[in-house]
């Protein structure tokens, strides 16, 4: 009697455990609560056989790598250092970082030695092209500190497109970061962009007369820089994997949406425009009509006062404004609270000033304004009654 044929494949549960997800027990909970997919597919059996070498597995989402083979390495490149593995001039090189893995590490895209920053190290060629190559469309975002002071207008050139000489290329995003301390005549500058040139960066900055003192890479993708330091090197966390191999399955990363605060701005103004019309006569309607309802407005609100709050509107805001205060000032304890309020408005603005002016009012007449001018009175009472005695 032949041998039964045994089930192709692995248990995705071993699998996964291997690959350092979770536990066997973990992942086994993971599939029943159907968090786990399997090309595509939410894998809900506990008996599920995969194969590594060809199936693609999602957990929440993130793609997972089930070769344990591949290494991928975050390093804060030093200036200085030239992004190869070799160099002819003798320069420092990417040996001094790699020379202490098994793996056979490359880099990940490049840098030129007089920029820091993140640069990823790996061994893994299909993932190394679709990062490095800008038909992808993976952005890198750098923090430049440039000569001069860097205006609004040369943010927004930067964002528009920059004539080089190898052609035009834009920044995804831009942004003005201040000044750097110490430096009057420096500005600091951060720059989005997918474009893979040669010393893009730099050059575009020098384009709009603002060349760069130093230069860092902040970000390549999903990935932060963070608190490495410079010549540290890191293994990429699971999360991190997962969001470069999302991106490598997807075909690249989503593109970035500029944001263009001037354009929707205009854009706004724009709207009121054909509601108006461009004949007079139509704009005179519309006055017409605006003048109408404010006068509307103006005999509907005295009408609306004197029908839901006859009493307390009537009363309330003339004792605030014309007759609380005399009496306040003629006691000892109502100069105190005039003197009080007073360094208290005074800081704000004219917007919170007038909230200030009506809202605590409200709040404090209750606790302060029924109370103590009865006890003014109950004690004034009370000396007229003992002077006849004395």
């Amino acid at each position: 009697m032949s041998a039964p044929d045994k089930p192709e494949g692995e248990r995705l549960q071993k699998v996964l455990a291997a690959a350092g997800v979770a536990s066997r027990r973990v992942v086994e909970e993971m599939i029943v609560a159907r968090r786990i997919r399997v090309n595509g597919e939410v894998a809900g059996e506990l008996g599920r056989r995969i194969d590594p070498a060809n199936d693609r597995i999602e957990v929440d989402g993130v793609a997972v790598q089930l070769d344990t083979s591949r290494r991928y390495v975050m390093l804060n490149k030093p200036v200085g250092v030239v992004s190869s593995l070799s160099d002819e001039n003798g320069r420092p090189d990417l040996r001094t970082y790699t020379q202490n893995f098994e793996e056979r590490l490359f880099n990940v895209g490049r840098l030129d030695s007089e920029t820091s920053g993140l640069l990823v190290l790996t061994n893994d060629g299909e993932l190394a092209h679709v990062l490095a190559h800008p038909s992808f469309g993976v952005t890198k975002t750098y923090i430049a500190k440039v000569h001069g002071q860097v205006l609004p207008q040369t943010i927004a050139a930067l964002t528009a497109g920059v004539e080089l000489e190898d052609g035009t290329v834009a920044a995804d995003k831009a942004r003005l970061l201040g000044r750097p301390e110490g430096r009057s005549n420096a500005s600091l500058v951060e720059i989005t962009l997918h474009s893979g040139r040669n010393r893009v960066v730099r050059r575009m900055m020098a384009a709009v007369g603002h060349p760069v003192l130093e230069l860092v890479r902040r970000q390549f993708g999903p990935l932060h820089l963070g608190s490495l330091r410079s010549g540290d090197l890191r293994d990429l966390t699971r999360e991190e994997l997962g969001a470069l191999l999302t991106i490598s399955r997807q075909g690249g990363e989503a593109p970035v949406e500029k944001p263009e605060p001037t354009r929707k701005a205009s854009a706004g103004a724009r709207r009121p425009r054909p509601e108006t019309g461009g004949d007079r006569a139509v704009e005179g309607r519309g006055e017409r009509r605006s003048e109408e309802r404010s006068v509307r407005r103006s005999e509907e609100r005295p009408v609306r006062r004197s029908d839901d709050r006859p009493e307390r509107r009537s009363d309330d805001r003339p004792v605030r404004r014309s007759e609380e205060r005399p009496e306040r000032r003629s006691d000892d304890r109502g100069e105190r609270r005039s003197d009080e309020r007073a360094p208290r408005e005074r800081p704000s603005d004219a917007l919170r000033a007038d909230e200030r002016a009506t809202a605590p009012q409200d709040r404090r007449r209750p606790s302060t304004g029924a109370d103590r001018p009865d006890s003014s009175v109950r004690r004034s009472g009370q000396d007229k009654r003992r002077r006849p005695d004395r």
